[in-house]
């Protein structure tokens, strides 16, 4: 909910701007000092600051640079009978939203705070979405037609509208996040936004602050306020990929915040109310998780109120050429290429391989094929070289691929899955196998979607 901080040393006039504020539907706080104003705001989470300007200790001025030093997105307004041009533009430079005389008329009021508030959402909204590098696609931009598909494109329009959480299982590269973008885009939160995390690739010790925020001085570096994902996702959805792979400790404080709908950040006390909408995905058997003791079966059924299963693409590979041929065109597009045709002896190859990284591996085959690939049709010895051959028989891939970079890949990501299987998931066990820092293994982790 929206919360704003009133800070006036005069008592009547915290009241009538608190009672505006009431009818506007937001909830308010008061101070009637600088100071106060400040340890509440590096206390708990405001969105706007409405303040008076000549106040006994500090003043709205410095109550301003104190703010903007903890968070300089919250608007700060200003409100004085002590108006000048000369402290008009003091109040500006210092990055003041705006600068209202009194007296004043409460309509100015009303709108200037909507103004600021309005603001205030549009600098997150923007911040986050700089942050990402994918656009969220639409239901109509997921590609096959097959059977396997068609009962999951049901399953999306049913589910969808709701408020449900939902739990998206499949292999690693089977398009689960673009599933949970497409429930986001036909439910009545399409509009807010929507904020994918990777749990798998956070270490354990960093997760809770990416989820839940935390405060300045809360731990050693934390310099500043943290808005977390999940403040982030308020009205909109919130997608957890690989949940399975999230510490159990950390699984009780979510499973609070989905029961009770509040978070608290790290370092504070305060609890805020949320309403977000929760998607989650793994591609682990979370039931032999729940039997194994390292998941918890209440956050299982938590958030598999409902469950979409995505098949692995070797058991849909009618849609194998539809997807390389939407791929290859996007990628030459991109590129200013025209884009050359898949015949059907390239297609037939391309349906014959058994895809053990599905839908990434054959998008990232039809990039390199997009930058590589020259004339009118792409011929099958082209995809030759760049797919893994069977093996020969001798233990030795008789053409794993005349490409060192994904042959490499390759054999990397093998390495880490038996790494991975020998020490029963433990990270820190798996990377002393490879004789590699955990921090690589986390690079390595998230670089191939493991």
């Amino acid at each position: 909910m929206t919360k704003v901080l009133v800070v006036d040393d005069e008592r009547k006039m915290r009241r009538v701007l608190q009672i505006l504020l009431e009818r506007m539907g937001i909830e308010s706080v008061g101070a009637e000092s600088g100071e106060e104003a400040l340890e509440r705001f590096q206390a708990e989470k405001f969105d706007l600051v409405l303040t008076d300007l000549k106040m006994p200790g500090m003043t709205g001025l410095e109550l301003l640079a104190r703010v903007r030093e903890v968070d300089a997105e919250v608007p700060v307004m200003l409100l004085t009978a002590y108006g000048t041009v000369q402290t008009a533009v003091d109040a500006m430079k210092l990055g003041a939203f705006d600068y209202v005389l009194k007296p004043f008329d409460l309509e100015v009021v009303e709108l200037t705070v909507r103004k600021a508030l309005e603001m205030r959402q549009y600098r997150t909204e923007n911040r986050y979405l700089r942050e990402q590098v994918q656009p969220a696609p639409s239901f109509e931009s997921m590609v096959g037609d097959s059977a396997a598909m068609e009962s999951v494109y049901d399953l999306i329009r049913r589910v969808g509208p709701t408020r449900s959480a939902v739990l998206l299982t499949g292999e690693t590269g089977t398009g689960k996040e673009l599933v949970a973008r497409a429930i986001h885009g036909l439910s009545p939160r399409r509009d807010r936004l929507f904020v994918p995390l990777n749990c798998a690739a956070i270490p354990p010790d960093l997760l809770e602050s990416e989820l839940f925020g935390h405060t300045r001085g809360a731990f050693t570096g934390a310099q500043a306020d943290r808005t977390g994902k999940f403040e982030l996702a308020d009205g909109g959805t919130l997608f957890l990929d690989e949940i399975g792979d999230m510490a159990y400790p950390l699984q009780a404080k979510l499973l609070r915040v989905l029961q009770e709908g509040v978070i608290e950040r790290i370092g504070s006390n305060k609890q805020i109310t949320l309403d977000v909408r929760v998607l989650s995905s793994t591609h682990r058997d979370l039931s032999a998780g729940i039997r194994a003791g390292s998941f918890r079966e209440d956050l299982y059924y938590r958030l598999n109120v409902f469950h979409v299963h995505l098949p692995p693409l070797r058991e849909r590979q009618a849609d194998v050429s539809h997807l390389a041929g939407f791929f290859l065109t996007r990628f030459c597009q991109e590129l200013g290429k025209p884009v050359p045709a898949l015949g059907p002896a390239a297609c037939q190859l391309l349906e014959q391989h058994a895809w053990p990284g599905n839908v990434r591996e054959l998008q990232n085959l039809m990039e390199r094929a997009a930058v590589l690939a020259t004339g009118p049709e792409i011929e099958p010895s082209f995809f030759r070289l760049l797919l893994p051959q069977p093996s020969n028989g001798n233990g030795d891939s008789a053409g794993d691929t005349l490409a060192l970079e994904p042959a490499v890949e390759q054999v990397e990501r093998k390495l880490i899955l038996r790494a991975l299987s020998a020490a029963n998931d433990n990270k820190a066990q798996a990377a002393r196998l490879l004789g590699v820092s955990e921090r690589t293994l986390w690079y390595k982790l998230k670089r191939y979607g493991l």
